[in-house]
């Protein structure tokens, strides 16, 4: 199969700690040993982006210009322990209760596939071979969707999420404790399949 193995991590609650939306680069703080498992999976040459619906923009919390420096904190604050990211993906729609010109239905709100899809086609990631990590059922079903593996952690909402999953039977491939233990289930999965 070709195609590169990459891996999607959810934003909020996975990578930085939790907050309803998140407004301004103040309020981000990394999870504990997020950065150091980042920069574990760039040292296998796995791809590593970011996938995050932004409904704050859509519901007038925030704009999408002040995304960029949230995100530029957050590369900031990986770099400083030598974690880079590839693509920063983000869906700043609801088509619920979104004001315009949000409010559609897109493509790209987990649990629909399409950041996956967006980051597939620029880095040339094969998702089978894939993982998604998140806190939440939507990051599991847009997994789900691609086929890709998928992993919850148990921080931010992953506690309640696995809950939702098991109560509407939303396949789980692995449950980590956080992003640390999600990583190293990865890479033994990655090894392990080397050495067919």
């Amino acid at each position: 199969m070709s195609g590169l193995v990459g891996v999607f991590l959810d934003r909020d609650g996975t990578l930085n700690v939790e907050v309803d939306y998140i407004r301004t680069p103040d309020q981000l703080q990394i999870i504990e040993g997020a950065a150091k498992a980042v920069r574990k999976l760039n040292e296998h040459g796995i791809i590593t982006c970011v996938i995050s619906n932004q409904s704050g923009i859509a519901r007038g919390f925030l704009a999408e210009v002040d995304l960029i420096p949230i995100h530029a904190k957050l590369r900031e604050e990986l770099l400083r322990e030598g974690a880079k990211l590839g693509g920063i993906y983000y869906c700043p729609h609801l088509p619920t209760a979104g004001i315009a010109p949000y409010n559609v239905e897109c493509e790209c709100r987990k649990p629909k596939p399409g950041m996956l899809q967006q980051g597939a086609r620029e880095f040339n990631i094969a998702l089978r071979r894939s993982f998604v990590v998140g806190d939440s059922a939507v990051d599991m079903q847009a997994g789900n969707a691609v086929d890709a593996a998928t992993i919850l952690v148990q921080t931010g909402y992953g506690r309640k999420s696995l809950q939702t999953c098991n109560e509407q039977n939303i396949p789980i491939s692995f449950v980590a404790n956080s992003i640390v233990e999600a990583v190293d289930f990865i890479i033994e999965q990655v090894e392990g399949n080397h050495n067919d």
